[in-house]
């Protein structure tokens, strides 16, 4: 039993309605931009800066410190909104939101004072986690060392979600002394970062998602984790932001087949009505479209409930409950990837049977929503997520709070 902490700000929900009101408008103004950006690969700085600076990125800090005090399903909601208007970005602010909620979980202290005001200011934080390479599961070769009383950090790292719109940087090291894992803000705006562009992927080609260099970036002492105290809902959390990803794309799947539907003047001989908005088969093919956009926002709604309540239970002083509420989180992330992941996948796939073969045309990018996806859905093996379920359904057996990827030791290995 640990003892209840009344005295910490906590963000707990807001009027969604007027919340999401302020970003409307930048959403849609994003949306307007996506096949461009998608056919021409244009990464969206101009979106991110409009976001920053209308305070997306502190709408999980608390009112009390210049916050919107949105709870986790509201910032997932708005995460939804701005993915369906281009599916890049909520991918893109992963770790930034992560980084935050590690914030909001951390002890009330000058250090989580200054990181909420620069939250407000609009500093948003990327990701430098993952590494290719001869790399050991639960190894990472980028390390954080001291030197004449300055620490700093050198390394290389892949899957840099975010990074290059980043103020700073959330970046998964070592200690070089022992080994110890521990996280490191590390700030872009110095020449021991460089950020490349170089994420090859065919779907959710502007994340960016390429390589982070580290050659001897400094980074100050007080922004320096030991990663034991990263927040209990972590990969829950993170999870989540594919989960709402994938509900967006659905949900932008639905936008364009009803637009381009009733738009459409040409018809086939053999079809049902004058026009192809009038016909029955193609109605159909629309209304399962968006009754699968339907279910999958309900889904990715409900998963980031129990998200909500392992954060409130951070600070309700029972160990017990707190460990229930993650386990909850994390097998109702994994369940709803699964879910979403195959809705979004149909929905992108059925679009085409609404349309004719001009939909195909590169102008359009339609096929953006099936690659974008589909990439989303790579990211985290799904079979493994249903056998955790499946464990856990059948046998009571927790769920991974932390996992990593790395090299095996291979067959013949002994």
């Amino acid at each position: 039993m640990t003892a209840s902490r009344p005295d910490i700000a906590r963000s707990t929900g807001t009027d969604y309605d007027t919340l999401a009101a302020r970003f409307r408008p930048i959403f849609a103004d994003i949306a307007r931009g996506a096949a461009e950006r998608d056919r021409e690969r244009i990464l969206p700085h101009e979106a991110i800066a409009a976001l920053k600076a209308a305070g997306f990125g502190a709408v999980r800090i608390p009112v009390q410190y210049g916050g919107a005090g949105a709870s986790i399903p509201q910032l997932f909601r708005l995460l939804i909104e701005l993915a369906a208007a281009d599916s890049n970005l909520p991918q893109a602010l992963r770790a930034h939101f992560a980084f935050v909620e590690d914030w909001l979980n951390a002890p009330a202290d000058a250090d989580q004072r200054l990181w909420f005001d620069r939250f407000v200011s609009g500093q948003i934080v990327g990701s430098a986690w993952s590494e290719v390479g001869d790399v050991a599961v639960g190894q990472t070769n980028t390390k954080v060392s001291q030197r004449d009383g300055h620490y700093f950090v050198n390394g290389s790292k892949y899957y840099s979600t975010g990074t290059i719109y980043a103020d700073w940087i959330d970046v998964y090291a070592q200690r070089a002394e022992d080994g110890s894992d521990v996280i490191a803000a590390v700030s872009t705006q110095q020449g021991g970062v460089v950020r490349e562009d170089d994420w090859d992927g065919f779907g959710q080609t502007t994340t960016g998602s390429g390589t982070t260099l580290f050659k001897d970036a400094t980074v100050e002492a007080r922004n320096i984790i030991d990663f034991e105290r990263r927040f209990k809902y972590q990969t829950a959390f993170y999870q989540l932001f594919h989960v709402a990803t994938l509900a967006g794309i659905a949900e932008a799947v639905k936008r364009d087949a009803a637009t381009l539907v009733r738009n459409r003047t040409r018809v086939y001989s053999h079809g049902n009505a004058p026009h192809v908005s009038e016909d029955a088969q193609i109605q159909q093919v629309v209304g399962e479209i968006a009754s699968w956009a339907y279910a999958a926002e309900a889904v990715a709604l409900q998963s980031a409930e129990p998200a909500q309540r392992a954060y409130e239970a951070r600070f309700g002083g029972d160990e017990a409950a707190e460990r229930a509420a993650n386990v909850d989180a994390e097998i109702a992330s994994a369940q709803s990837q699964l879910v979403t992941s195959e809705l979004a996948l149909r929905a992108a796939t059925h679009l085409f049977d609404a349309l004719g073969a001009s939909a195909i045309s590169k102008r359009l990018r339609l096929d953006r929503h099936w690659r974008n996806a589909r990439t989303v859905s790579s990211h985290n093996p799904l079979v493994y997520k249903a056998r955790i379920v499946g464990d856990w359904t059948i046998n009571g057996t927790e769920p991974p709070f932390v996992w990593q990827i790395g090299n095996g030791p291979g067959r013949g290995s002994k």
